[in-house]
């Protein structure tokens, strides 16, 4: 500052020919001192003398102020200093609250606002990506609005604070060791420590003795580019701290100036004295230090040879402000005084031309920097990004890493240089502080119940589900053609399911497709190529070559069900399909009818054939045919088959499939083809009487037994099997069907002519040979202050200004004070400063203010008039009315401490204590004030919680509850009513913006978001009202929450009811809510339904008497006692000056108690009892010191501290009961009674108590609501809904919306397989693997087991068929033991019979145990004993099969084959096959047997209870030993095919084997495709159809001999030529 003196002093530029000087005081770091230090700079110290009626109109004796360096003592002094419009010029107060040119018209900084500083701190905080923080602030202005700025912004930028702690270099080690226990305690490695140097030179020394290292810190300018902090950080706990600093600056000859510090012993010796000893470590012989052991100082000592935080200039910076501001008053002082070459000095310099003057300079200082002000005295917002980076030699080297500008764009803002970085411990990378690790793509962030935002869990998507970006809140559901990948980061396209020709399966089919066109082309030349011999001429050539025509149809058409479905290929597969077999049967059909019919016409005198003719058999085959283009025509005009995407079958697939369109269609196509094949069969079957070579039927009925087959084991197939294997089914029975009518038909026919052309005659045809050939298929604004004066060095104390008299005052022997607001506002006026300003002209009378003053005259006047308290002392007062205003308040409250006199300054207080004020504002500034002179203060309506802080209020206590409480209480009503979603409206002073800053965050805790928080003031501009109307009409939320005045209030209603704004719900604060005035003023029914808290409600006997008798007034103040009366009848008196017109005159003789209005009604009792208690409080405290009994002790010499401790020490009871005491904070107990506004028929609000709130009790049980019917926004009785989102019911989960509060969602429904069962859960939870989400996802319920059970149809069915199958067995055993004396039973060893219908009962038994719920025993049981009982069965079947081929042997001369396989053989050979298949059985069961599974893969919805085969190779060895024998029992049977006739079961066997191998092959792909339990409904389908092959085929021919021929049961019929030809 001297150095910038100096400077303009010797400058020809600026100020030419003035010279400025310069008094400098040291405020100590106290408030309380810079208060005192700034009113001596403004008024002198020097005595004036002026006759007592003359006022002091001297100019103030500086133009401007510069300093301090903190925050909360500029606030102070400007708040004392501001009346006076001196300008005050900070250098390093960077509170953001400083910028409120209402409450702190004089101040300006050369530092950027705190605002920005927090911002950019936020943001570079969120730059390195640190979301989990510790917080420390120091516990003042600059601290505490510094780092609500930084916890607002950081909030919106999704960094969470896990502690937030307050510090001051005074805390009591206790305190400062429970922030250490804190920080040691906290999983976060940043902490952003909004300190000023001085406390952080506390904290380190701490943080040093608890080696607190490993800690990442973020500083702010006000230490983190001090040397002096970087020196005392001898443990390197800061080492690597990162944070804003004020750009580096290098003013020229400004060092060299300030290290020259010789000058200062001219103008303060001690002070210089003091600074040499400290700087050098040394000992003047004059000093008076105490200090020992120190070297002595010569006075001559080079400053620059020592190495301390003095000539350290890591501060330049800083100077460089001090510097600007001392030029911005140059700079203005040179316009004002209109400098050239010189200035007129003439010209009257008065401090608000010189402030207006500053805030508009805009100059350049001689570095090059801009200086100007913005509109609130601020400079532009620029800091350098400072990083700690320890050197070699230990120093700490200040390095910029980075820019913040704040008038860039958002974006641009931060910029950090591409410089290494030094953190924590030395360490080059970023340190990682996050409540949790990020969540990576694939996965979603659900948050922790209880905790903030940034502490969650990342739990992995469901199935098809995705999430591709970082930290997602929500996984997105794939589009059902997609599915998530296996990391759910991504959604891939589904593979598209279908049988197509590139993979195993489709090529495999093609190519048998192809062989069989290829085969059926062959069987066609050899045919055309052999058309005239009689085998081809036979059974008409021509159907002959129609049916290898229709074959090579039947072949082709398959090849359209296989590759991608399209919408032609959809319709022409099942058309094609069906067509070409019904040709193909056509074809068959009428080759049979011609077998029968040329039977007929050979018949003598039979015509038939001209029936059946060769045009006639065309016809036939035409008109079947056309039959079924008929019905394939009208399906595909109804509703033809179309391509489809299935997407529920599998989650991870599409199959493609063609959909039937018409399911009628489809089996009306499939029906007609098993009718005539039925048909077909039925007609050969009448042809087993024709002469045997002649007859071509056998071959027909061998082929349509195994088309029927493939058929019957086709329907379960296509119906159980999925996707592409439901077309692989279809085409493996359209291929089987084909080959089979190929082979059973043209083979025979092939291998005579290839190879037996000796039989291809026409007496060969016409003799006896015969050919048989069977065949198989996916988280003022802190105080007003101060007024002290310096009085030390004057005898006599002077008041300065105007005289300020009492509203109300009476005489006592001990006086008291009291400020209350007898008007609550006042006009504006244009001060000129060219004149001494006028008083404040208070306006709008207010009832209020006047029923406070009485409460106290009535306990006054009763302490007064008691013989137990005080007997003998009367009490005094004087009252002064405020009017609202802080700094009339401020004015009053000294007038009250010092009196109008001039008196000796060792005097005693005027007052002993003072009460009121009613708001926190003006009482945080009294109390600042006068808390210097422990004057007591007690307030019966501030509320504020910032005033429990007896560090900067020593002197304030209350009778009313303090906001911490009441803030809370109102978060719980609003939770209580499940209001999640509100708005708030708060006053713009310390009561609002404090209650409505506790709310918002005990509302955090609990779940409820604000969606607008806006301020208002009785004095705003019409405008911002208009604002705050426009904010509620479009909000969403439906509650508004008013910490609100009551003044502020009554400016609020009138403009809410201009644009009828109901329909709202009003939770209103205590200074409303039970306000009559207010409710009078509600004519709109605006609040009606309002609900909130109000001071218990009180009566104290005689009060409202006192109150209304106000008569007395009229003694004490005439023209205030006027205007109350005018006002209160609505009247005038004659003498009157008020400019109201058309008004009744005033008699004075009204009754008050006839009138009705806010002054009358005594709604605010409660307070009034405040008032009354405050009075009281005092007045013990005196009885005690005085040491009253009967009488007291006058002589006393009272004095404040004393007054202040003793009303601490009360604990009392008012004659009403209630206990009066004050705890450690100066507060009394927090009660409250919950009121809602009930409106009567005549239009009048109740205030209707509904509730209770004790502040003291356990948090569940401190609101209590009673059963009252509660009224709520116009009339109603349903409590409003005020949410965001509604609730998601059970089965959802909420998800964030993006960039919107955490009541902000969306219910997205949880995924197959997860549930939610309570309301707005924030999760879905996976079912266990046995259960799955039911319909509405509330809840698991168990999935449905399925497995083949005996109650279901399917099952029944089963168990019918092996039961029927079991009894059919039966009756043929029962049969053959009835009749096993004749030949038929005897022929082919009746022993051998009876094992093998006693195998095929056990067949048809063995289907039952894969019936019902798998168990260890039934999975074991089942595979075993079907593979044994079948081997069993075709052991059986084989042995009589040899039999056939020994016997045969046996006839020959000379044989004795027999004897080498008599019926001792025959046992052994079938028990040998059988014992095969045991020992396979036992080492499946012993090495891996089956068991019992449950598989939770195969279905989502159920659990498939399967038997797992454990060993997949001992499964297929039992089915593969089983069909081994079979085909060795097959071809045994065909060797046998040229024994006699009559002798020969060989082709009944071959029948039998024929079909058994064509349902097991059939078997294979539709076990396989099958799932769950269709698989066991296949294998049983095909061991009871393989059963019912053998035993009809084998026993039914005899059976049907012996019951229906039994003179064919013969021995010579046996021997004989005559065969029955029935099959």
């Amino acid at each position: 500052m001297l150095f910038a003196i100096a400077e303009i002093n010797n400058s020809t530029h600026i100020l030419p020919g003035i010279s400025l000087g310069y008094k400098i005081y040291d405020v100590c770091g106290s408030i309380a001192r810079g208060v005192t230090v700034a009113l001596a700079s403004a008024t002198g110290n020097e005595m004036v003398f002026a006759p007592s009626d003359v006022p002091c109109t001297r100019p103030v004796n500086v133009q401007a102020l510069l300093g301090v360096t903190s925050s909360s003592p500029c606030m102070a002094i400007s708040t004392v200093i501001g009346p006076f419009h001196i300008p005050l010029i900070s250098h390093f107060a960077t509170c953001a609250c400083l910028s409120d040119k209402t409450k702190y018209p004089s101040f300006l900084r050369t530092i950027p606002s705190d605002y920005y500083q927090s911002r950019a701190l936020a943001q570079l905080v969120k730059y390195f990506g640190w979301t989990w923080v510790g917080a420390i602030r120091s516990n003042d202005d600059y601290g505490n609005n510094g780092m609500a700025i930084f916890t607002e912004t950081a909030q919106q930028l999704g960094i969470c604070l896990e502690y937030s702690v307050p510090f001051f270099k005074t805390d009591a080690p206790d305190k400062i060791q429970k922030t250490v226990d804190i920080i040691k305690a906290s999983t976060s490695k940043v902490i952003v420590a909004f300190l000023s140097y001085m406390d952080m030179d506390v904290l380190i020394h701490e943080l040093s003795r608890h080696n607190l290292t490993g800690y990442q810190w973020v500083g702010t300018e006000g230490w983190i580019s001090d040397s002096h902090i970087a020196a005392n950080n001898r443990h390197h706990i800061l080492d690597g701290a990162i944070g804003l600093s004020i750009p580096k600056a290098h003013v020229s000859g400004m060092r060299e100036f300030i290290l020259d510090v010789k000058p200062l012993s001219s103008s303060s010796s001690e002070l210089f004295t003091e600074f040499w000893e400290t700087l050098f470590s040394c000992k003047l012989k004059t000093s008076k230090s105490s200090a020992e052991n120190q070297t002595e100082c010569t006075g001559h000592e080079d400053v620059t040879g020592v190495q301390n935080s003095f000539n350290d200039m890591s501060l330049m910076p800083i100077f460089y402000n001090v510097y600007k501001g001392v030029y911005a008053v140059a700079h203005a002082l040179h316009n004002i005084l209109s400098c050239n070459k010189t200035c007129d000095n003439k010209v009257h310099l008065d401090p608000f031309t010189i402030l207006q003057r500053i805030r508009k300079i805009r100059f350049t200082t001689k570095e090059g920097d801009e200086v100007y002000f913005n509109e609130n005295g601020d400079p532009v917002a620029k800091y350098e990004i400072i990083n700690w980076q320890p050197t070699e030699n230990g120093i700490v080297d200040f390095v910029t890493v980075g820019l913040y500008d704040a008038s860039l764009p958002a974006d641009k803002q931060l910029n950090l240089q591409n410089k290494f970085l030094v953190w924590t411990q030395n360490s080059r990378q970023v340190p990682l502080s996050v409540c949790s690790e990020k969540c990576q793509p694939g996965t979603r962030k659900v948050l922790q119940k209880g905790k903030p935002v940034c502490c969650y869990d990342c739990l992995s998507c469901a199935e098809g589900e995705i999430s591709n970006i970082t930290d997602s809140v929500t996984c997105v559901r794939c589009d059902p053609e997609f599915w998530s990948n296996e990391r759910r980061d991504a959604c891939v396209k589904k593979e598209a399911e279908f049988l197509s020709y590139e993979e195993i399966m489709g090529a495999l089919l093609t190519a048998a497709s192809l062989f069989g066109t290829c085969m059926t082309a062959v069987v066609a030349f050899i045919f055309f190529r052999y058309r005239q011999t009689p085998i081809v001429r036979a059974n008409n050539s021509e159907l002959s070559f129609l049916l290898l025509f229709s074959l090579t149809l039947c072949f082709l058409c398959s090849l359209t069900f296989i590759g991608r479905p399209s919408e032609w290929s959809c319709m022409l597969r099942h058309t094609a399909f069906g067509i070409t077999f019904v040709l193909c049967i056509s074809c068959v059909l009428g080759k049979t009818i011609v077998v029968l019919m040329a039977f007929r016409a050979t018949l003598p005198g039979s015509d038939v054939m001209k029936w059946f003719g060769p045009a006639q058999q065309k016809l036939s085959v035409l008109g079947f045919t056309l039959i079924q283009v008929i019905i394939c025509i009208l399906w595909l005009t109804i509703s033809p088959p179309f391509p489809f995407k299935n997407f529920k079958e599998f989650k991870n697939k599409i199959i493609l499939e063609c959909a039937l369109g018409s399911a009628v269609g489809f089996w009306a196509v499939l029906g007609y083809i098993g009718l005539l094949a039925m048909l077909c069969f039925i007609l050969a079957f009448l042809a087993r009487k024709l002469p045997d070579n002649f007859n071509e039927a056998k071959f027909i009925t061998f082929s349509m037994l195994i088309f029927c087959a493939v058929w019957i084991t086709f329907i379960p197939a296509y119906v159980s099997s999925p996707g592409k294997f439901s077309v692989a089914v279809e085409i493996f029975a359209i291929l089987a069907s084909s080959f089979g009518l190929l082979i059973c038909i043209f083979i025979p026919k092939c291998y005579i002519i290839l190879l037996k052309p000796e039989k291809n005659t026409k007496k060969s045809m016409m003799g006896k040979g015969a050919s048989r050939w069977p065949e198989q298929g996916w988280a003022l604004l802190q105080l007003l202050l101060v007024a002290s004066f310096s009085y030390a060095e004057e005898p006599v104390c002077r008041r300065r200004g105007d005289q300020e008299n009492p509203q109300l005052s009476k005489d006592g022997d001990i006086m008291l004070g009291g400020i209350f607001s007898f008007h609550s506002s006042w006009k504006d006026r244009q001060d000129t400063y060219m004149h001494k300003p006028l008083p404040l002209q208070c306006t709008r009378l207010n009832f209020r203010g006047f029923q406070f003053a009485q409460a106290m005259l009535f306990a006054i006047e009763e302490v007064n008039n008691s013989t137990e308290l005080l007997p003998g002392i009367s009490l005094g007062y004087k009252i002064y009315d405020a009017c609202a205003s802080i700094a009339r308040g401020v004015r009053v409250a000294l007038a009250l401490a010092n009196g109008n006199q001039e008196t000796p300054c060792a005097r005693p207080a005027q007052v002993q204590a003072i009460m009121g004020e009613t708001s926190s504002s003006p009482c945080m500034a009294i109390a600042t004030v006068i808390g210097p002179f422990h004057i007591p203060m007690i307030s019966h309506f501030a509320t504020c919680a910032c005033l429990s802080d007896k560090t900067k209020y020593p002197s304030f206590l209350r009778t009313i509850p303090s906001d911490y409480y009441q803030s809370r209480a109102l978060a719980q009503l609003v939770k209580h009513f499940g209001w999640s979603w509100v708005g708030a409206i708060r006053s713009n002073n310390d009561y609002g913006n404090n209650g409505m800053a506790i709310f918002t965050e005990t509302a955090q805790q609990l779940g409820i978001c604000l969606e607008y928080s806006v301020s208002v003031f009785r004095t705003d501009a019409a405008d911002k009202l208009q604002k705050i109307i426009e904010i509620i009409k479009a909000s969403t939320s439906k509650v508004i929450v008013a910490f609100l005045s009551h003044k502020d209030m009554d400016v609020l209603i009138p403009e809410l009811s201009h644009h009828n704004l109901t329909g709202y719900q009003w939770v209103g604060s205590e200074s409303w809510i039970f306000d009559s005035q207010t409710a009078a003023m509600d004519r709109h029914h605006i609040l009606d339904g309002a609900i909130g808290l109000s001071i218990p409600k009180a009566n104290v006997s005689g009060m409202r008497v006192f109150m209304l008798d106000v008569k007395p007034l009229n003694s004490t103040s005439q023209k205030l006692f006027t205007e109350f009366w005018e006002k209160l009848f609505s009247c005038k008196f004659k003498q009157s000056k008020s400019s109201a017109g058309n008004q009744r005159e005033c008699t004075g003789q009204e009754d008050v108690t006839g009138v009705q209005n806010s002054f009358t009604y005594m709604s605010l009792m409660p307070i009034f009892y405040n008032v009354y208690k405050g009075v009281y409080a005092v007045a013990h405290a005196l009885h005690n010191i005085l040491s009253c009994n009967k009488t007291c002790n006058k002589k006393m010499q009272l004095d404040p501290l004393t007054i202040l401790q003793h009303i601490k020490e009360i604990h009392f009871k008012t004659k009403e009961g209630d206990e009066v005491y004050f705890n450690k904070n100066g507060d009394p107990p927090a009660n409250y009674e919950i009121i809602n506004w009930q409106p009567t028929e005549n239009g009048i609000v109740d205030f209707v108590k509904v509730g209770l709130h004790d502040s003291s009790l356990p948090a569940d049980k401190q609101l209590n609501l009673q059963n009252k019917s509660l009224f709520w926004a116009q009339n109603s009785r349903k409590v409003p809904l005020s949410v965001c989102s509604e609730k998601c019911p059970p089965g959802t989960r909420k998800v964030l919306q993006k960039g919107k509060p955490v009541c902000c969602y969306d219910c997205l429904r949880c995924a197959e397989g997860e549930i939610s069962n309570v309301t707005d859960s924030i999760t879905c939870v996976r079912c266990d693997p046995e259960f799955w989400s039911n319909e509405r996802r509330d809840a698991c319920v168990k999935k449905m087991e399925e497995f083949l059970s005996y109650d279901e149809t399917m099952g029944a069915l089963l168990t019918a068929a092996s039961l029927f199958g079991t009894c059919m067995t039966a009756v043929v055993a029962f049969i053959f033991f009835r009749y096993r004396q004749t030949p038929i039973v005897r022929a082919n060893n009746s022993e051998l019979s009876f094992l093998l219908l006693f195998s095929l009962s056990l067949c048809f038994l063995c289907s039952l145990t894969f019936i019902g719920r798998p168990s260890e025993w039934s999975c074991m049981l089942r595979h075993t004993a079907f593979g044994i009982t079948f081997v069993l069965c075709i052991s059986c079947v084989l042995g009589k099969t040899i039999v056939v081929l020994m016997a045969f042997r046996a006839t020959l001369p000379g044989s004795d084959v027999m004897k080498w396989f008599g019926p001792a053989q025959q046992k052994l050979s079938v028990l040998g096959f059988t014992l095969i298949q045991v020992i396979i059985c036992i080492l499946w069961l012993t090495i891996s047997p089956p068991f019992p599974f449950k598989n939770f893969k195969g279905s989502k919805e159920k659990i498939i209870l399967e038997c797992a085969l454990s060993s997949a190779v001992g499964f297929w060895a039992v089915l593969g030993y089983i069909g081994l024998l079979a085909m060795l029992c097959f071809i045994l049977a065909f060797l046998a095919r040229k024994l006699p006739d009559n002798f020969n079961e060989a082709k009944f066997i071959t029948f039998s084997m024929l079909i058994f191998c064509a349902v097991w092959i059939t078997f294979i792909p539709a076990y396989v495709s099958s799932p769950g339990k269709f698989s066991v409904a296949v294998e049983i389908f095909a061991i009871l159809a393989s059963s019912f092959g053998l035993l009809i085929c084998i026993f039914i021919p005899k059976c049907y001999i012996i019951l229906l021929k039994p003179e064919k049961n013969t021995k010579n019929n046996m021997m004989g030529k005559g065969a029955p030809k029935s099959f």
